[in-house]
């Protein structure tokens, strides 16, 4: 466990003052924001604060910053590439108390939240108005949390990701001072666009504490499939020509054989064969979902496509998607007790079926398992590679399969990350990937978060 730096002392003692009982030190809620959901080496705050207003995060980093003390934002702790993380110490200032849905503006179909807010809890809230939040990353993730991430997931195909849907922000920003950015508008051309700055900026410039998002009609039909395939190669051709074709998927994502076993073995009920496989959602009128799935399904059989599996029922529905979602758990299925080591990248949609046969061909290179999985409709697919905590060969392989995949994706024209982010975990990629805007990105933390307190060890050191 971190024990508490000297120079931090003085500030812990003031946002004790501060905040008296909702901050804590306790060691169970030390060790709680010491970690995320990827395979990272725990680090522990020194203190964790639970501010309930923007105010009181103006307060924590106006004296945060006078003690120049590392400031670790934490929403629920479901990133996978260290994040949240506080490497250096310092204080982890947990959001999940600023829950509150402020505004639900039906006609203008946006809504305004707190960053503690999760996709269900907004969805829960949108049921009735026939509106919904539509960025699904799997996690039950905090709003604000996806948007520092730039997260997307299962819907992004039509959707879009957070970098589309989020409208407007309210930030506080090292120095304790809070800004405004964007607008309930749909469109502006009016200066620099400071909203999509922070989105993605993984807590290293400041603390969102107020997100305007965008909301869409929910469909009246939805209807959802599972599909398997002879080859990867053959499931990912299809979609490109149905993509070409004009159909709009709502949901495609594409998972290999290993993943569905994993899939089986998790929950014996799933029952699919364990070849690779599309699971597709259609959304629309009834004669818009028709026709698109007998476009769909005109397309399949001539690239190995058959044994479709259809769920029209909301419950068939769920179980089906509730299968993609916990991708990760099934995975450690196929090797129990090991540890899995996440990673990410997108490339162009015209060269996944490259990309993935390579990567294929590296997994049996390096000896371990390492199912995929992977947004097809938008070229991003994942890895969850498989190994042994306690074996350092084991590790060493594992980061090198992650980093070979990584240079593949750079050399296709791709990036390291689709979605997970950077954090801890790909830094080293940014120069490779951004070259001399790079440098311009270093610039920008620097002005903004002079004395780098502000997520200290992420992304732009």
């Amino acid at each position: 466990m971190t024990m508490t730096n000297t120079k931090n002392a003085s500030a812990i003692e003031a946002l004790r003052n501060l905040l008296g009982n909702r901050l804590s030190t306790g060691s169970s809620v030390l060790e709680l924001h010491s970690r995320d959901e990827a395979y990272t080496p725990p680090a522990y705050p020194e203190a964790v604060a639970f501010p309930e207003t923007t105010e009181q995060v103006s307060q924590i980093l106006r004296i945060c910053s006078e003690h120049a003390c590392p400031v670790v934002p934490f929403g629920v702790g479901t990133s996978l590439e260290g994040h949240v993380i506080p490497i250096q110490g310092g204080i982890s200032v947990d959001v999940s108390r600023m829950n509150r849905i402020l505004e639900v503006r039906e006609k203008d179909l946006l809504a305004v939240v707190q960053p503690g807010v999760t996709r269900t809890q907004l969805n829960e809230e949108l049921r009735a108005t026939g509106l919904m939040f539509t960025v699904d990353p799997g996690a039950d993730a905090t709003i604000g949390g996806m948007a520092a991430t730039r997260a997307s997931g299962t819907n992004s195909v039509r959707y879009g990701t957070m970098r589309e849907n989020v409208m407007a922000l309210e930030v506080v920003l090292p120095n304790g001072n809070i800004i405004k950015t964007g607008s309930r508008a749909r469109k502006s051309a009016s200066g620099y666009d400071l909203t999509h700055l922070f989105v993605g900026s993984e807590g290293t410039l400041g603390i969102i504490t107020n997100l305007t998002v965008r909301l869409f009609g929910q469909p009246e039909t939805i209807l959802s499939a599972a599909c398997a395939f002879e080859t990867l190669e053959g499931a990912v051709d299809a979609v490109i020509l149905a993509i070409q074709s004009g159909i709009p998927f709502a949901r495609v994502e594409l998972l290999d054989e290993m993943q569905i076993k994993g899939m089986n073995i998790l929950d014996s009920e799933i029952g699919l064969p364990e070849k690779p496989h599309l699971f597709l959602e259609f959304h629309g009128s009834q004669v818009s979902t028709a026709e698109q799935v007998e476009t769909f399904q005109g397309i399949v059989g001539d690239f190995g496509g058959k044994e479709f599996k259809w769920a029209s029922k909301t419950e068939d529905r769920k179980k089906l998607w509730k299968a993609r979602h916990q991708a990760l758990y099934a995975a450690k299925a196929l090797r129990p007790g090991c540890v899995g080591m996440v990673t990410d990248c997108c490339i162009p949609i015209s060269s996944m079926a490259e990309c993935i046969s390579r990567t294929k061909i590296e997994i049996v290179r390096s000896g371990l398992i390492a199912p995929i999985v992977g947004h097809v409709g938008d070229g991003n697919f994942h890895l969850v590679i498989l190994c042994d905590p306690e074996s350092e060969r084991e590790l060493e392989q594992a980061y090198g399969l992650a980093e070979t995949v990584s240079h593949l994706a750079l050399e296709m024209g791709g990036t390291v990350s689709g979605e997970h982010g950077i954090g801890i975990g790909k830094k080293k990629y940014m120069i490779k990937e951004h070259g001399a805007a790079f440098e311009l990105m270093k610039a920008l933390k620097h002005m903004v978060d002079p004395y780098d307190i502000m997520n200290p060890g992420k992304l732009i050191s």
